[in-house]
C-alpha cells in the first residue's frame, strides 16, 4: 500500500483526533492510530473504546486500498519536525513495515494489524437525529462545561445534558453548586429526548467545533451518540443515567435585582479572592442601590481585601456570601458586557443572566450561597 500525502496536513488532522488517546491504555492497540485508504481517500482514527474520533481526507497518489495501525507517538513526534512537504508511505500490509520517504530522508518503523482495532459502535434503528449549527453547538457546550463535576459517586454530572424538543434544545452543566443553562430556539427535534455527553468527548468537540462553518449532525440513541462535522465524526458512548431535574433548582422569582459591568466585576473579585481563605474562597456581596461592596479575608494569615463596584439595584439592601473561584468562573463563561444578578436573600441561589440576550438565545447561570460568618 503506498500513498503520498502533505506533512502539514497530516500533522494538523492527527494532532486533533490524538486528543482522545489516553496516557495510559489497557489495550496497547489504543496507543496506535488507524490508518485506512479506500477509493484514494486516507481516513484517519483515534479511539480510547469509549470515544472514537474519525477524520478523512484525499490523498494526492495511493495505489490500493488497505489498513494499518501506526503507532501515535512515532508518527506525530516525526511530523512535527517537519517544514511542508509530500510525503511518501510505503506499506508492507503482510509485515506490517512501514517506510516514510521524504525528500532527504527515509524513515522506516512497524505498524499493527489493523484487524485489533475496536469497531465502532453501531445506532439503533431507534436512533433520534438533530442538527444544528458548528457555532451554536460551541456556545452550548463552551458555556455549560466548565460547571460540570468530577463526581465518581454520581459520574451523570460529570456530562453535559442535551435536552431536546419539539420546540428548542437546552444544554445543561452543574456540579450541585453552580449550573449553568444554554437554551436555543434554532434547533429542533423530531421528538422529546435527553442524552448526557460524557466530558471528555465534550472537550474534543469543544476542540474542533471553532473550524466547523456549516451544520453538524447528531444522531444518538439509548447508549451511543455520533456528531458528524465536515471533517470530523465522533462516536461516544453516553453517560446511562438520569439526569437531575434541573428546573426545579432555578428560582422562578428574584425581587432583587443587581445590574453590573461584568468585567469590572470580575476583575474586581480576582483581586479580592487574593485575600481570602484558600480553603473556603468566601466573599461577601454587599449589595445597596448604587453599590456593590465585595470583601473577603484569611484571620489565619491576617489578609483581608475589599472593593466598591459602581452597580443598578433594584430591591431591598442585603448581604450574601459565595465562592470567589465559582463566581470568576461563572463570570469568565459568559460574553456580555452587562449582567442581571438576581437574588431573593442570603439563602436562596443567585442568578445570572445577560442584560441583552442574543436572538434565539437563552444563557442562564446559577449559583449556591455560602453561609456567611455574623
Amino acid at each position: 500500500m503506498k500513498f503520498v500525502v502533505s506533512s502539514e496536513q497530516l500533522l494538523e488532522r492527527l494532532q486533533s483526533i490524538s486528543r482522545v488517546i489516553n496516557s495510559k491504555n489497557s489495550l496497547p492497540i489504543l496507543n496506535y492510530f488507524l490508518f485506512s485508504i479506500k477509493n484514494s481517500t486516507l481516513t484517519l482514527k483515534a479511539s480510547d473504546l469509549e470515544t472514537t474520533l474519525i477524520t478523512s481526507m484525499p490523498l494526492e497518489k495511493s495505489t490500493e486500498d488497505g489498513e494499518i495501525a501506526i503507532l501515535a507517538k512515532n508518527i506525530l513526534d516525526i511530523l512535527r519536525e517537519f517544514s511542508e512537504q509530500p510525503l511518501n508511505f510505503d506499506v508492507d500490509l503482510q509485515s506490517y513495515a512501514i517506510v516514510i520517504t521524504t525528500e532527504k530522508g527515509k524513515f522506516s518503523f512497524i505498524g499493527q494489524s489493523a484487524e485489533e482495532y475496536p469497531t465502532l459502535h453501531e445506532l439503533s434503528e431507534e436512533a433520534a437525529s438533530f442538527s444544528a449549527k458548528g457555532s451554536t453547538l460551541l456556545d452550548g457546550i463552551s458555556g455549560t462545561l466548565f460547571a460540570t463535576a468530577d463526581d465518581e459517586l454520581r459520574p451523570v454530572m460529570n456530562g453535559v445534558c442535551f435536552d431536546i424538543t419539539t420546540d428548542n434544545l437546552t444544554i445543561v452543566g452543574t456540579d450541585a453548586h453552580k449550573l449553568a443553562r444554554f437554551k436555543t430556539s434554532e434547533v429542533k427535534g423530531q421528538q422529546d429526548a435527553v442524552f448526557v455527553l460524557p466530558k471528555k468527548p465534550a472537550s474534543l468537540l469543544k476542540n474542533i467545533l471553532p473550524k466547523e462553518a456549516g451544520e453538524v449532525q447528531v444522531a444518538f440513541d439509548s447508549k451511543n451518540i455520533v456528531f458528524t462535522l465536515s471533517q470530523y465524526t465522533m462516536v461516544c458512548r453516553q453517560i446511562e443515567a438520569r439526569y437531575p431535574n434541573y428546573n426545579a433548582v432555578i428560582p422562578k422569582d428574584n425581587p432583587n435585582k443587581l445590574i453590573v459591568d461584568r468585567l469590572a466585576l470580575l476583575a474586581g473579585l480576582r483581586r479580592v479572592a487574593v485575600c481570602t481563605n484558600q480553603g473556603s474562597s468566601l466573599i461577601k456581596f454587599a449589595v445597596s442601590e448604587s453599590d456593590v461592596y465585595i470583601s473577603g479575608q484569611d484571620i489565619d494569615f491576617s489578609n483581608s481585601g475589599e472593593e466598591h463596584i459602581a452597580c443598578q439595584y433594584q430591591g431591598e439592601p442585603m448581604e450574601i456570601g459565595f465562592k470567589a473561584n465559582f463566581v470568576i468562573e461563572v463570570l469568565s463563561n459568559m460574553n456580555a458586557s452587562d449582567i442581571t444578578i438576581e437574588l431573593a436573600d442570603r439563602t436562596r441561589p443567585g442568578v445570572f443572566v445577560p442584560l441583552e440576550k442574543e436572538e434565539n438565545q437563552d444563557v442562564l447561570m446559577l449559583l449556591m450561597p455560602m453561609m456567611l460568618n455574623e
